[in-house]
């Protein structure tokens, strides 16, 4: 039987899909199933709304850079308990090692995940995470044992360079048709080049190019796409030898930087629009369209100015895009400019399309904006996790009312570097942080976290009515690692989460 109700209610929510109308009504009209999960069905969840319903999540895996560190060791996954119940909560509790030096693993993604739902035959077995400098994919299998995850294969720089003429990949998303896509910033001399790369979703081959032969993107970063809309957008960083080994505002003002989103019609494969964001929007990082998928908008955090941009489908047909937050730079003394910026560097939307969340990695805070009104978010929650702006560091800020925050400990370790890379839980009650945010610009900014290492941490949410306070119990401090100070970057939980999975 429940089988039978997981087969009639994909396929009434494929015909919902085609006639472009929301997920609510389907939710009204049939109710939610006593179970989150769904008998016969594929991966993820049903909807936004089923996965929030999901099972806490008990271990999370986190990539752990070696490159610009004193250890000339190969960067590893990392396995971390985060169930209070065990009896190895907030330790690292297996570490994969890949076998190259200097990978820089960044950002990683699915084989399969919600947006395969429909599809019985798919599992997500295979965690994809590219590197960004070496640009090798390595695919992991997490599914024989989760705890203790290995090496399934090793895609080689060689098949993006001959294959796509691209490199350096991105973000990794899975697709409903089983392949898997990943975004890529540069080409192979390190240039800027916004293409896409697409992998079989069973061989894990380099099966060529997502976008349509001349397609590709001045710069590139993230994506995410919305079906419903016949939409793709991706965004900008910069060219990969500009922004390799530190941070040169000259290179600014050069052009070695990116300002746009990029629309791209998802049918044709083509770019059809280019919204330039202008200096306000200057360095677009992470974008997060709503996970309702039928809403036709989204947000993007800008890093050097401070800006999230609410991105939206107009009554024309055509995608705008305007600044809803920004995020006040502060004048300062002891810092390499006169002005230090935010650094909005990551930023996830919760499941119910309540909340966004944002970190300012040198200021050093997170915030929580309540965006029931999309246009008018509103703030409700922050807390400060370190940053350059400690009132006993060498930065003095000039001509503000706000107080330098105090330096933060937890358990008696001092937190070097800001709050970088969010991960919510599926009940929107956790949030969970690391600090590291590219080993070239760590070392460059906060030096003392290559000495001693990152950090993850993690944040209690009040979900109902907003709210951030740190969760003093709970500390992973990469800093005393076996094979030395790491840097541990983006979080994923087995189960999916929300900067991983799309819906149809």
């Amino acid at each position: 039987m429940g089988v039978m109700w997981c087969v009639v209610g994909v396929r009434v929510m494929r015909r919902a899909a085609e006639f472009g109308r929301s997920c609510s009504f389907w939710r009204d009209l049939f109710g939610r199933p006593k179970s989150t999960a769904c008998s016969g069905c594929g991966p993820g969840y049903q909807s936004p709304l089923h996965a929030m319903k999901g099972e806490r999540e008990k271990i999370v895996y986190l990539p752990c850079i070696y490159r610009n560190t004193a250890t000339r060791q190969a960067d590893y996954l990392a396995t971390v308990d985060v169930d209070p119940e065990s009896p190895s909560y907030c330790q690292v509790v297996h570490r994969l090692p890949m076998p190259n030096v200097n990978d820089e693993l960044h950002h990683s993604g699915w084989n399969a995940c919600s947006s395969c739902f429909g599809d019985a035959s798919k599992k997500r077995d295979r965690l994809i995470l590219p590197a960004l400098i070496s640009s090798r994919i390595y695919v992991v299998d997490v599914g024989s044992d989760p705890r203790r995850p290995a090496l399934h294969k090793t895609v080689e720089a060689v098949d993006l360079y001959w294959k796509c003429g691209l490199a350096n990949p991105h973000t990794s998303h899975c697709l409903g048709s089983g392949q898997i896509l990943i975004s890529c910033m540069g080409d192979p001399s390190g240039a800027g080049k916004g293409g896409f790369v697409l992998l079989d979703g069973e061989t894990f081959e380099v099966t060529g190019n997502w976008e349509s032969p001349g397609e590709a993107a001045p710069f590139g970063y993230d994506f995410w796409y919305q079906p419903r809309h016949n939409v793709m957008i991706s965004s900008e960083w910069g060219a990969p030898k500009f922004l390799a080994d530190g941070f040169n505002p000259a290179h600014v003002a050069e052009g070695q930087y990116g300002t746009s989103l990029h629309v791209w019609d998802w049918t044709t494969r083509k770019r059809v629009q280019t919204l330039d964001l202008g200096e306000e929007g200057a360095i677009p990082l992470e974008i997060r369209f709503l996970h309702d998928p039928a809403a036709a908008e989204g947000f993007v955090g800008c890093a050097l100015k401070g800006s999230v941009f609410r991105f939206y489908k107009a009554s024309t047909g055509k995608w705008s895009a305007d600044k809803v937050i920004g995020v006040p730079s502060k004048k300062v003394e002891g810092w390499m400019l006169p002005e230090m910026p935010g650094l909005i560097t990551d930023i996830l939307i919760s499941l119910d399309d309540r909340f966004l969340y944002f970190s300012n990695w040198l200021h050093g805070d997170i915030r929580q904006y309540d965006i029931s009104d999309t246009k008018n978010p509103r703030l409700v929650g922050q807390v400060f996790l370190g940053g350059s702006l400690t009132a006993d560091g060498p930065v003095r800020v000039l001509d503000d009312p706000e107080k330098q925050p105090a330096p933060r400990f937890i358990q008696g370790k001092r937190i070097h570097g800001g709050p970088q890379m969010l991960q919510l839980s599926l009940d929107g009650r956790r949030l969970y942080v690391t600090t590291s945010l590219y080993s070239g610009w760590d070392k460059q900014f906060y030096p003392e976290m290559i000495r001693e290492g990152s950090v993850m941490m993690q944040i209690d949410v009040d979900s109902e009515r907003g709210g951030l306070s740190l969760n003093e119990n709970f500390l992973v401090d990469f800093g005393k690692e076996p094979g030395g100070p790491a840097l541990a970057h983006e979080l994923r939980y087995p189960g999916g989460d929300c900067t991983s999975d799309i819906w149809l």
